[in-house]
């Protein structure tokens, strides 16, 4: 009985398109759980965490890395913000220039997983949903 909540969550991710949160103590199985999912689903899936040392365990990326985010802050408006400090919205899309095959990658994407959740900022999450719903 003790595998049931793993295989619900492995069911979850393999047949919705729902966000979801996976959870646990450290040594619980979140990143052996996440490397099944990614053997078993048909989905194009992309994994990618917050450091280079959590990227490399979960076997995907930096979330800098696929995304080709600057290092500075983000601030998802339209409003000018100092250069210095952070970018917004036409920062972020005038620093985003992707080649022909990682601009195909993220068109294609139908499941990001992004492994140690809790230490990604905030500013990401905005910025990631912002390339979102860029053209």
């Amino acid at each position: 009985m003790e595998n049931l909540p793993a295989f619900l969550a492995e069911e979850f991710a393999l047949n919705t398109n729902q966000t979801f949160f996976i959870t646990g103590k450290a040594g619980t199985g979140k990143t052996t759980l996440l490397k099944k999912i990614m053997a078993l689903g048909d989905k194009k899936t992309v994994v990618v965490a917050p450091t280079g040392v959590a990227a490399i365990n979960a076997g995907g990326v930096t979330i800098h890395s696929l995304f080709g985010f600057p290092l500075k802050a983000f601030v998802p408006t339209l409003e000018p913000t100092d250069a210095n400090l952070a970018n917004n919205i036409p920062m972020l899309v005038s620093h985003l220039k992707y080649r022909k095959d990682k601009k195909n990658l993220l068109e294609k994407l139908q499941r990001l997983i992004i492994d140690e959740i809790s230490m990604v900022r905030s500013d990401m999450l905005d910025a990631i949903d912002t390339k979102k719903t860029l053209p």
